[in-house]
C-alpha cells in the first residue's frame, strides 16, 4: 500500500479550495459551508482514526458496544436534522433510531455470526467498518423517505382529513404517500446497485484493492456489503415510514400535525 503523508491531503484539499472560489465567484453562497464541511469531514475522520487506533487495540465488547450506540445515536441525530419537520421532541430521534437499529444492527449481527464468522464475532476490525457501512446508507434512505412523508402529509392535509371523514383507516389514508416515501428512500440504493461494476467502482472494493487483497476477494466482498446494504436500508425505511406515519396520527384516527416540530 502506498503510504500517504499529511502534505499529500493538502494537496488534495487545494482542489476544494478551488473549488470554493470557483462558487465565490459564481455568487452561488455554499464556498463557507463547502470549506467547513470539508473541514469537518477531515477531522472527523482524523479523530476516528485515534478512536479506531485505541478500539482494536482493546478489542473489548464493551467498548465495541459503546462505540456502536454512539454511531447509532449520531446517525439518529443526523436523521432529525435533515429534515425540514421533523416529529417533535424525542421522537424526532425515536423514530429514525429505532428504524436504523432494527435494521443496521440485524444484519451487521448476521453477516458477523453467519457470513464472516470472525473470532470473536464481535471483532472490531470487522464490525465496526460493516455496521459504520450500513448505518451511513441506511441513514440516508431513512431521512429521504421520512422527510418526503411529512411533508407530503402536510401538502395533503385536506385530502387526508376527508379520507379520514369518509371512514378509511390512517393507514388507508395515507398510504399512498407512505409508498412514494418508501420509494424516495429506496433510490440510493437503487442507483448504487445499477452502476456498481458498470459506472462507478464501490469504495470498498477499491480500497481493498489499493491495500493489496485479490481482486476476486475484493469483487466478493463488495457484493457482500452492497446485498447487505440493501437489506438494511430497505427494512430500515420501511420502518421508519411505519413509525412516523402512525405516530403522525392519535389512536382514534386523526391526523395530529401538532406532532411536527415548527
Amino acid at each position: 500500500m502506498i503510504p500517504l503523508s499529511y502534505w499529500d491531503l493538502v494537496a488534495a484539499a487545494a482542489a476544494v479550495v478551488l473549488l470554493a472560489l470557483a462558487n465565490r465567484m459564481a455568487g452561488l453562497g455554499v464556498s463557507r459551508q463547502l470549506l467547513w464541511l470539508a473541514a469537518r469531514g477531515s477531522a472527523q475522520l482524523l479523530l476516528l482514526g485515534l478512536v479506531l487506533r485505541f478500539v482494536l487495540g482493546t478489542s473489548h465488547p464493551l467498548i465495541v458496544g459503546l462505540m456502536a450506540l454512539f454511531m447509532l445515536a449520531v446517525a439518529a441525530r443526523e436523521v432529525k436534522i435533515r429534515q425540514a419537520r421533523p416529529l417533535a421532541g424525542r421522537w424526532g430521534y425515536l423514530a429514525g433510531g429505532m428504524a436504523m437499529f432494527l435494521s443496521s444492527f440485524l444484519f451487521t449481527v448476521f453477516a458477523l455470526a453467519v457470513v464472516l464468522g470472525p473470532d470473536p464475532w464481535w471483532a472490531p476490525r470487522f464490525s465496526i467498518p460493516l455496521l459504520g457501512m450500513l448505518l451511513g446508507n441506511t441513514m440516508n434512505g431513512v431521512s429521504l423517505s421520512t422527510e418526503r412523508l411529512t411533508e407530503a402529509v402536510v401538502r395533503s392535509r385536506e385530502v387526508i382529513e376527508q379520507r379520514l371523514a369518509l371512514g378509511e383507516t390512517r393507514e388507508a389514508a395515507v398510504s399512498d404517500i407512505a409508498r412514494e416515501s418508501v420509494r424516495a428512500g429506496l433510490i440510493p440504493i437503487f442507483n448504487a446497485m445499477a452502476a456498481a461494476g458498470v459506472v462507478s467502482l464501490p469504495g470498498m472494493m477499491t480500497g481493498q484493492i489499493l491495500a493489496g487483497a485479490s481482486v476476486d476477494q475484493a469483487v466478493r466482498y463488495q457484493i457482500l456489503i452492497l446485498l447487505l446494504i440493501a437489506a438494511g436500508t430497505g427494512f430500515g425505511v420501511l420502518a421508519a415510514v411505519r413509525v412516523v406515519s402512525r405516530r403522525l396520527f392519535d389512536e382514534r384516527h386523526r391526523l395530529r400535525l401538532d406532532r411536527l416540530a415548527t
